[in-house]
Protein backbone atom coordinates (compact mmCIF):
# COMPACT_ATOMS: atom_id res chain seq x y z
CA UNK A 1 0.00 0.00 0.00
CA UNK A 2 2.56 2.56 1.07
CA UNK A 3 4.93 1.74 -1.78
CA UNK A 4 2.90 3.57 -4.40
CA UNK A 5 2.54 6.59 -2.19
CA UNK A 6 6.18 6.70 -1.18
CA UNK A 7 7.41 6.48 -4.78
CA UNK A 8 5.22 9.43 -5.70
CA UNK A 9 6.40 11.51 -2.78
CA UNK A 10 10.01 10.96 -3.83
CA UNK A 11 9.19 12.52 -7.19
CA UNK A 12 8.76 10.26 -10.19
CA UNK A 13 11.12 11.39 -12.97
CA UNK A 14 8.60 10.33 -15.60
CA UNK A 15 6.13 12.99 -14.45
CA UNK A 16 7.84 16.33 -14.96
CA UNK A 17 5.90 19.54 -15.11
CA UNK A 18 6.02 21.11 -18.53
CA UNK A 19 7.22 24.70 -18.80
CA UNK A 20 7.66 27.20 -21.58
CA UNK A 21 10.97 27.02 -23.45
CA UNK A 22 13.55 29.67 -22.65
CA UNK A 23 13.67 32.61 -25.08
CA UNK A 24 15.70 31.81 -28.18
CA UNK A 25 16.86 33.61 -31.28
CA UNK A 26 16.79 32.27 -34.84
CA UNK A 27 20.00 32.63 -36.85
CA UNK A 28 18.30 35.37 -38.88
CA UNK A 29 15.01 37.25 -38.43
CA UNK A 30 12.08 35.27 -39.84
CA UNK A 31 8.43 36.01 -40.53
CA UNK A 32 5.49 34.18 -39.00
CA UNK A 33 4.85 32.52 -42.40
CA UNK A 34 8.42 31.20 -42.46
CA UNK A 35 8.05 29.91 -38.90
CA UNK A 36 4.79 28.15 -39.78
CA UNK A 37 6.43 26.59 -42.84
CA UNK A 38 9.35 25.33 -40.73
CA UNK A 39 6.94 23.85 -38.19
CA UNK A 40 4.82 22.17 -40.87
CA UNK A 41 7.91 20.65 -42.50
CA UNK A 42 9.11 19.30 -39.16
CA UNK A 43 5.78 17.71 -38.21
CA UNK A 44 5.35 16.25 -41.71
CA UNK A 45 8.73 14.52 -41.49
CA UNK A 46 8.90 13.80 -37.74
CA UNK A 47 7.62 10.18 -37.92
CA UNK A 48 10.55 9.37 -40.22
CA UNK A 49 12.93 10.08 -37.32
CA UNK A 50 11.67 6.95 -35.58
CA UNK A 51 9.25 6.36 -32.77
CA UNK A 52 5.50 5.98 -32.96
CA UNK A 53 3.27 8.19 -35.09
CA UNK A 54 0.77 8.43 -32.21
CA UNK A 55 3.45 9.88 -29.94
CA UNK A 56 4.51 12.38 -32.60
CA UNK A 57 0.84 13.39 -33.00
CA UNK A 58 0.50 13.84 -29.23
CA UNK A 59 3.70 15.91 -29.09
CA UNK A 60 2.43 18.09 -31.95
CA UNK A 61 -0.85 18.68 -30.11
CA UNK A 62 1.02 19.42 -26.88
CA UNK A 63 3.36 21.86 -28.63
CA UNK A 64 0.37 23.85 -29.90
CA UNK A 65 -1.58 23.79 -26.62
CA UNK A 66 -1.39 25.89 -23.48
CA UNK A 67 0.70 24.44 -20.64
CA UNK A 68 -2.17 22.80 -18.72
CA UNK A 69 -3.56 21.06 -21.80
CA UNK A 70 -0.06 20.12 -22.96
CA UNK A 71 0.58 18.48 -19.58
CA UNK A 72 -2.66 16.50 -19.88
CA UNK A 73 -1.81 15.39 -23.43
CA UNK A 74 1.68 14.27 -22.45
CA UNK A 75 0.43 12.45 -19.33
CA UNK A 76 -2.40 10.78 -21.25
CA UNK A 77 -0.09 9.56 -24.00
CA UNK A 78 2.40 8.12 -21.52
CA UNK A 79 5.19 10.39 -22.73
CA UNK A 80 8.23 10.58 -20.48
CA UNK A 81 9.47 14.16 -20.38
CA UNK A 82 13.26 14.40 -20.07
CA UNK A 83 13.50 18.17 -20.61
CA UNK A 84 10.57 20.13 -19.12
CA UNK A 85 10.38 22.34 -22.23
CA UNK A 86 9.53 19.19 -24.29
CA UNK A 87 12.74 19.36 -26.34
CA UNK A 88 13.63 15.80 -25.27
CA UNK A 89 11.01 13.13 -24.53
CA UNK A 90 10.71 9.35 -24.58
CA UNK A 91 7.85 6.96 -25.11
CA UNK A 92 7.19 4.01 -22.82
CA UNK A 93 9.26 1.76 -25.12
CA UNK A 94 12.31 3.99 -24.75
CA UNK A 95 12.21 5.68 -28.17
CA UNK A 96 13.63 9.20 -28.06
CA UNK A 97 11.76 12.22 -29.46
CA UNK A 98 13.64 15.49 -29.94
CA UNK A 99 11.73 18.67 -30.69
CA UNK A 100 13.38 21.81 -32.03
CA UNK A 101 12.57 25.00 -30.15
CA UNK A 102 10.91 26.51 -33.22
CA UNK A 103 7.96 24.09 -32.90
CA UNK A 104 7.54 24.99 -29.22
CA UNK A 105 7.77 28.79 -29.17
CA UNK A 106 8.48 31.87 -31.22
CA UNK A 107 11.97 33.30 -31.63
CA UNK A 108 12.78 36.65 -30.06
CA UNK A 109 13.63 38.00 -33.54
CA UNK A 110 10.33 37.09 -35.20
CA UNK A 111 9.36 39.76 -37.72
CA UNK A 112 5.91 41.02 -36.73
CA UNK A 113 3.44 41.66 -39.53
CA UNK A 114 2.30 45.20 -40.06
Amino acid sequence: MGCAESSRSKGDDTVKKIRKPKPWKHSEPITRDQLVQMRNEFWDTAPHYGGQKEIWDALCAAAEADLALAQAIVDGAGIIVQAPDLTVCYDERGAKYELPKYVLSEPTNLIRDG
